[in-house]
């Protein structure tokens, strides 16, 4: 490789491929340069937040990441911001989404299936006995590490205890105003009032608008997950809004014969519409069905929490800032590090596998020049449907066109792997993901004379 290229640099940080993107944050892959250890950094731009009003939402998400310090919970490092930038530095995860595996694999054996929601309900019990509650709970939050065990993960959506946001709030500012978590939306009943989540994991009185407690909602949308992770399909499905909401708020589903009684048991006794007469977390725990095979979590949380940080991001004063340094303006180089992390297992054989389906991601290598590799995709998507923004080596596509989650958005990079090969990442950046599939299948029937192929492909293909 080209070591005269300049690297991007964000604190002790380098910065690599981007690994997520949503409406106002990036997800970087990064290595700590002072231990070589793989990290995923959160980018916002701080114009962007504070245009859209986010800094307490923000703000409320770093506060409640360090309070939880969990094995099934992805784990926040530390925070950092420049002048234009915000970066939260968090554990990289690299199995993926267990949505991915989901649709891939379809439904699962009831031992690994409990395997999973033992870890999801340890992860939610956790941050529930310190006041946070999730509010998103779905499989496309719910990732796995190297060795298979759930992280949850984007608290963007979480709210906290009145009590634990005062803590935080006196942690954060002790003598000052208390203005960190000031948009939280708990009342004085305790309860929470803002309707959010994703519609076929949420609970029916998060949808009745009426307060709801958060734990109890919690526990709806961890039911939904079990049911998807027995049956491999939706509990509560509905093209239609309105009689989606119908059906969650009677909660209107039908187990298949193939999952177990006790099972089916304790679906029907998590999805009670009624929150009063719902099990708890503490009887899901003595569940007979739940308890089998069943292992405590054991980690050890004796790092204190400092919130400090958390007020110094949104500062303008240069003390505060990391230096980082500007992109290059060529074909990212990968290292061998990079490639090794991008496989699951460590096995590079996964990293040019033909078969991607069933992803939010796919990658090929091609030995065309990166100039060309561009002009190629552009061509090969217009035809689509697609509008083509281009800036380096990065593409964006939107589809003109609204699908079921709105426009389909397409990420696409090359990354410089050796002098005469290139490596393309395709990556689902908005919309819905089976539609992104069907994208992808279409683009590469055009881009046949792009994609490397090996002698060994070659003689498949005969």
């Amino acid at each position: 490789m080209n070591q005269s290229k300049v690297r991007r640099i964000v604190g002790k940080y380098e910065i690599g491929r981007t690994i997520g993107e949503g409406a106002f944050a990036k997800v970087k892959f990064a290595r700590n340069i002072e231990n070589g250890q793989p990290v995923a950094i959160k980018i916002f731009d701080k114009d962007k937040v504070l245009k859209h009003k986010l800094s307490e939402q923000i703000k409320r998400e770093i506060a409640t990441m360090k309070l939880i310090k969990h094995p099934n919970v992805v784990r926040l490092y530390e925070v950092m911001a420049s002048k234009t930038k915000i970066f939260i530095v968090m554990e990289f995860v690299t199995g993926g989404e267990l949505f991915d595996k989901i649709v891939s694999h379809g439904r699962m054996q009831e031992d690994e299936a409990r395997k999973y929601f033992q870890q999801l309900i340890n992860a939610v019990d956790y941050c529930h006995s310190r006041g946070v509650y999730h509010r998103d709970l779905k499989p496309e939050n719910l990732l796995l590490d190297a060795s298979g065990n759930l992280k949850v993960s984007d608290f963007g959506l979480s709210a906290l205890s009145q009590q634990v946001q005062m803590y935080a709030l006196i942690y954060a500012n002790p003598g000052g105003k208390v203005e960190l978590l000031q948009t939280l939306m708990c009342q004085d009943d305790g309860l929470l009032h803002t309707t959010c989540g994703t519609p076929n994991y949420v609970a029916p009185e998060v949808i009745n608008d009426r307060g709801y407690d958060g734990a109890a909602a919690d526990l709806w949308s961890c039911g939904v997950i079990l049911f998807v992770l027995l049956a491999g399909y939706l509990p509560f499905d509905d093209s239609n809004l309105m009689n989606l909401y119908k059906k969650i708020s009677s909660a209107e589903f039908t187990c298949p014969p193939w999952i177990s009684f006790k099972a089916m048991k304790l679906i029907a006794q998590i999805l009670d519409p009624n929150p009063v007469n719902r099990i708890t977390i503490p009887m899901v725990l003595k569940d007979e069905w739940f308890k089998k095979h069943y292992k405590p979590p054991v980690f050890d949380e004796k790092d204190e929490i400092n919130l400090d940080d958390v007020e110094a991001v949104f500062k303008d004063s240069e003390e505060y800032h990391v230096m980082e340094n500007k992109e290059q303006q060529q074909p990212t180089p990968m290292n061998a590090f990079e490639l090794i992390s991008m496989s699951r297992g460590l096995n590079l054989g996964n990293l040019f596998d033909a078969n991607q389906d069933f992803k939010r991601e796919t990658r090929f290598t091609s030995k065309m020049p990166a100039n060309e590799i561009i002009s190629k995709i552009e061509e090969a998507a217009k035809p689509l449907g697609f509008d083509v923004h281009k800036k380096n080596y990065k593409m964006r596509l939107e589809n003109m066109k609204s699908g079921r989650k709105g426009n389909l958005n397409v990420a696409t990079e090359v990354f410089q792997v050796a002098p005469s090969l290139h490596m393309v990442e395709v990556r689902k950046a908005k919309g819905d993901t089976l539609e992104f599939h069907k994208f992808y299948k279409n683009l590469s029937t055009s881009l046949q004379d792009v994609v490397w192929k090996t002698e060994e492909d070659m003689q498949e293909m005969k």
